[in-house]
């Protein structure tokens, strides 16, 4: 079960010989309740005493309560599971009629905080990119002026939803950081025009390609559509026509890019961008845009998907060694790291509301200091929900239901803080290992804007090549009395905060 922040509750094998029930009721009239404000939600148990059996009550600050029936000892044991878990607070009851221990006790949530020293440092400095931020940037012509300045801006405050449409066509790359207004509307209609050629391309298909068609991609796209993002007011209703209008899309694309076609997942990508951009054929560039220039996209091919797990994994070894550990005990099934696939994969939307995912999209798009931002919120969600994988050292399978059952109970802006401090301490090593080489390559000056660059250590695994492809260096200390050489620098050692 889950706790109200989306902390995995602790197992509940120690009681399975106990009887549970559930109920579900306001408290009667004379009930003594206590509440504790700081915290989402508050466990009561209570048991007679006896210890044979008891209850527990689950109280939200929105007065709502949840009741388990305890029997055969259940409840004292499930206590003992509480008391040792460390997102679990005991807290003192003030009703004297409740005082002893042995018949009622009270435990909270414990949020997760992420500390102010392990924050990055222009955390903070800048607020969300509104109208009025928005025409800051721009010059007369309206061109952007500084674009390394605007991507900074979006990276750490993100885009106010009211220009969402104006802005995200200059993150997707359909229009030019350095075009003029002017240009910008005679690229939507000479791209409006190509659109519809697509689509008439689409809809005079020969019998046997129509049935091809509709085989391949149209049968897929017609039940994924119907199903995506419907409890948005975007799309909510029968007979939708934006329902409608995200099919012709995808379906168009489809034809426009026949070698990826149309994979399960891109509707979750679509959908998002036409209920902020709204006009069709804009929204389809955009589209095409996103798959073409992201790292991140719903239907990777199967090496880069690879690249992209052995650079979080590395990440995971560099920023929380634990974890890693944990993985490789595990062997292979560990390291491939099930949990993270759907992450990547349909980027984070199915794991936080949308206001957080999409925050969670802008700042990868900004592609401020790394085109790899997605992999450090996989590690930021790891470092934050990842602590009871491993005391529990959960099996490979349990792993992915703990990081599935968090799902939407994630605090997604602590997450984005957390990654944004992570870049931030990656960008301070002095030395990186040079299976990550490839990870920095792409956004070029960016990532060490201040003119220094981290000397590349030699990880030692190039099975094609005798020596480093990247001029990485072995470093091997001399022995000590009483202990061996070591090849490189401990990973704590390398990556420790600084402030």
């Amino acid at each position: 079960m889950l706790g109200a922040d989306g902390f995995c509750s602790p197992p509940w094998k120690p009681f399975q010989s106990g009887c549970l029930q559930e109920s579900k009721r306001q408290p009667s009239q004379g009930e003594t309740l206590n509440y504790c404000y700081g915290t989402k939600r508050i466990f009561f148990l209570i048991s007679d005493e006896a210890c044979t059996c008891g209850q527990l009550v689950v109280a939200s600050r929105e007065s709502q309560y949840k009741i388990f029936h305890f029997h055969h000892g259940g409840l004292d044991k499930l206590s003992e599971v509480f008391q040792q878990w460390k997102y679990c607070t005991e807290t003192h009851l003030k009703d004297q009629q409740l005082a002893d221990e042995k018949t009622c006790m009270q435990f909270s949530i414990r949020r997760p905080k992420l500390p102010s020293s392990e924050t990055h440092p222009e955390e903070n400095t800048y607020r969300r990119l509104d109208v009025s931020a928005w025409l800051h940037h721009l010059n007369e012509s309206g061109q952007v002026e500084e674009e390394y300045k605007l991507q900074k801006a979006i990276f750490f405050g993100g885009i106010d939803i009211s220009i969402r449409g104006e802005v995200w066509p200059f993150l997707l790359h359909y229009y030019s950081y350095e075009s003029t207004s002017e240009e910008r509307e005679a690229l939507r209609l000479q791209k409006r025009k190509e659109y519809f050629e697509i689509q008439e391309k689409r809809l005079s298909m020969t019998p046997d390609e129509q049935k091809d068609f509709w085989r391949q991609v149209q049968f897929t796209v017609d039940k994924d559509v119907v199903r995506t993002d419907r409890s948005n007011q975007f799309f909510r209703g029968e007979d939708n026509p934006n329902v409608e209008t995200m099919r012709r899309i995808l379906l168009n694309y489809a034809v426009f890019n026949p070698a990826t076609g149309y994979s399960q997942g891109m509707s979750d990508l679509v959908a998002p961008l036409l209920a902020e951009i709204l006009d069709e054929s804009d929204t389809f560039w955009c589209f095409v845009g996103l798959m073409q220039n992201t790292i991140f996209i719903s239907s990777p091919r199967d090496e880069d998907m690879e690249k992209q797990l052995l650079y979080l994994r590395e990440l995971l070894r560099l920023m929380h060694p634990r974890f890693y550990q944990h993985l490789c005990a595990l062997g292979e099934d560990g390291l491939q790291m099930l949990f993270c696939h759907r992450w990547i994969l349909l980027c984070f939307k199915r794991e936080f509301p949308e206001a957080e995912a999409l925050r969670m999209w802008e700042a990868c798009w900004a592609h401020y200091q790394t085109d790899y931002f997605h992999l450090f919120i996989c590690v930021a969600i790891v470092v934050i929900y990842g602590d009871d994988v491993i005391e529990q050292q959960l099996a490979t399978d349990q792993m992915l239901l703990h990081f599935s059952n968090l799902a939407m109970h994630m605090n997604g802006e602590l997450v984005l803080r957390k990654a944004r401090s992570l870049l931030y301490q990656f960008h301070l090593l002095p030395r990186i290992p040079c299976s990550l080489h490839d990870l920095c390559r792409l956004c070029g000056t960016g990532m060490w804007d201040s003119g220094f660059i981290p000397a590349v250590e030699c990880s030692g695994h190039h099975p094609k090549s005798e020596s480093c492809p990247y001029g990485g260096l072995v470093e091997v200390s001399s022995p000590r009395p009483g202990s061996e050489g070591k090849k490189g620098l401990k990973t704590r050692d390398v990556f420790a905060f600084r402030k």
